[in-house]
């Protein structure tokens, strides 16, 4: 290993309509040529977000030339910041640039996690010739699942706070040329305090067509784009991933966590370059998922210590994260045998169990689906009521009923988050949600053996609404001997756009009438533990996760007055209400 590494600071890079990037060069000192290492970032090259994934220095005395760019319109980069749209054609410049470098050998690998790891896929589907292998860590695939909607809700949480986050260089950049600093030091005065204001009251703003925090701080116009173009793939189409896999030619080593918020995007980039990549290496693509949030990838996760060898820092006692992506671009840059292709496609971090495991597919062939029905005597009503789970078929039942007050929603506790401090991500314990009249909470019994679940998780509820619109939310939680209840994965439902992922127009529902509602929970890998019971919980918000419908059946973002909603979910002969769980048999854990 080389001891001595040369860096150099703000090197531009042209693209073809000639504006400058520029880019902090990190590499072995001396003459030489060594394969290249590049990640473009919207974050700033120079600030800590910039060497997160890995340290570039000690890249660079392993041999390779790391190069961290500011992208268009960012920091030290010509341009106008344009969220996600200029990524595509600037990778490609970019990654031919690198490529062409006196110092480079041709091949260029790249890294880097949420934003930074769609710089890649987008890249990637371009197929420049020099792009030999990347490393996508927490990042998506389809923007109207996680990162502007879910299920065709807002995605509230997440686009307020990166949008308002992003806006520091926004102003430095605009005030960049005035000469009374008071004008700069106001704006950013005006920010920091909508963005501290953000989670205790700003998320609670209406119309959101008006969002007074986005507006005041006049820093994020791009986030009322989305209110011209609801769950439009047009509209995202420079940002979306999905359906492009076959263009790509260099292999993915797909990264995500358990409570990510893109850890669904994870799995499908993986699925689909896996079986669809335009070349032999790309199909030897691999997936690992740890048991971790966005960008939390150490103990604890949320409340839980899954124990050291969950981290990040050593995963499975075996290798660091660095290391393990060094790997990856000693196989395909170095051409070294690194043994990485023959281990399994897929590495996945079991919880409770708190195991890693190997797998060859996804889903596992050998999970059995199977059903556990939604049954109560009506009174399912919060922790203290009667709900029950189980895989008996019910019969003749009456539904539960619960009021959703949109002024007075389920507040976020918990999941796959990316917001502002106030809301932890990860497992966090549910009972105090758990609590409320307005959340149904359907149980097994206390397990007699252990239970595997592990794979995409899907609720089918039938339910009936007094509103013309309105959303249904489903969480699946472990709930320990000790009451703790420890969420997994969920979803929700926007009512309008119950057959969206069927290729429907969204329309409004009728009244009174019931409808079956498909809600996706992604996935998640789960031992419940003897002794433990599984559990399904049933309302209609998770605010200021997602937005909160109004009831009223109007234009998203429209809405000033909220409308209360009357709730009746189904669980009768006529109208099975179920969770589908994949178990894992015993004998194949």
């Amino acid at each position: 290993m080389g001891q001595q590494i040369t860096i150099d600071f703000d090197v531009p890079a042209q693209m073809r309509d000639g504006t400058i990037l520029r880019a902090n060069v990190y590499r072995p000192a001396g003459e030489g040529q060594w394969p290249v290492l590049l990640t473009r970032l919207p974050y700033g090259k120079d600030l800590p977000t910039a060497t997160s994934v890995f340290d570039p220095a000690q890249v660079a005395r392993r041999g390779y030339v790391v190069i961290i760019q500011d992208t268009r319109g960012r920091f030290t980069s010509e341009g106008t910041w344009d969220p996600f749209r200029n990524e595509a054609l600037d990778g490609v410049d970019t990654v031919a640039w690198a490529a062409g470098l006196p110092y480079s050998n041709g091949s260029v690998g790249m890294y880097g996690a949420s934003y930074f790891g769609f710089t890649q896929w987008i890249s990637a589907v371009q197929h420049p010739a020099a792009l030999k292998a990347i490393v996508p860590f927490i990042t998506w695939n389809d923007p109207l699942n996680g990162v502007l909607f879910r299920g065709g809700a807002l995605e509230l949480g997440t686009s307020t706070s990166w949008q308002l986050s992003m806006g520091f260089d926004v102003l430095m950049r605009r005030y960049r040329q005035d000469p009374d600093p008071r004008h700069l030091g106001a704006a950013l005065y005006t920010l920091v305090s909508e963005m501290d204001a953000l989670g205790p009251r700003g998320y609670w703003d209406l119309p959101l067509k008006d969002f007074a925090p986005v507006k005041r701080s006049d820093a994020a116009p791009a986030f009322f784009e989305v209110f011209e173009h609801v769950m439009d793939r047009s509209n995202v189409e420079a940002f979306t991933i999905r359906g492009k896999h076959a263009q790509v030619t260099a292999p993915a080593f797909n990264i995500g966590g358990w409570y990510d918020v893109f850890l669904q995007d994870t799995i499908d980039n993986f699925n689909a370059i896996r079986s669809q990549g335009a070349t032999p290496q790309a199909r030897q693509s691999k997936l690992l998922i740890g048991p971790w949030t966005h960008g939390g990838v150490t103990n604890p996760i949320g409340e839980i210590n899954f124990g050291f060898g969950a981290s990040a820092a050593l995963i499975d006692l075996k290798i660091d994260f660095m290391s393990l992506q060094l790997r990856w671009f000693d196989q395909f840059l170095k051409e070294t045998n690194t043994g990485i292709l023959d281990e399994a496609p897929i590495k996945i971090f079991v919880m409770g169990a708190n195991i890693w495991r190997d797998e060859q597919e996804w889903p596992l062939a050998r999970a059995v689906e199977t059903r556990y029905y939604l049954h109560s005597d009506g009174q399912a009503n919060s922790l203290h009521g009667d709900g029950l789970l189980t895989s008996s078929k019910p019969e003749v039942e009456p539904a539960d009923q619960y009021t959703y007050d949109p002024a007075n929603p389920v507040i976020t506790r918990g999941g796959a988050l990316l917001m502002t401090p106030e809301y932890r991500g990860g497992p966090i314990d549910q009972r105090p949600t758990e609590e409320r009249a307005d959340v149904l909470v359907y149980s097994t019994p206390t397990l007699e053996e252990d239970i595997e679940v592990t794979g995409p998780i899907t609720v089918h509820l039938w339910a009936v609404s007094s509103a013309p619109d309105t959303d249904f939310v489903a969480r699946l939680v472990d709930v320990h001997p000790n009451g703790f209840a420890q969420n997994l994965t969920d979803g929700i439902i926007r009512a309008r756009y119950r057959n969206f992922a069927h290729g429907e127009a969204s329309s409004l529902i009728e009244p009174g009438r019931a409808y079956e509602y498909e809600i996706d929970l992604w996935s998640t890998s789960n031992l419940f533990k003897k002794g433990h019971r599984i559990r399904l919980d049933i309302t209609s918000s998770n605010f200021p996760r997602w937005d909160r419908n109004p009831n009223t059946g109007h234009a998203l973002g429209a809405d000033a007055e909220l409308a209360v909603a009357q709730q009746h979910i189904l669980h009768d002969e006529g109208h099975p209400s179920y969770i589908l769980l994949p178990i894992v048999p015993p004998a194949q854990q």
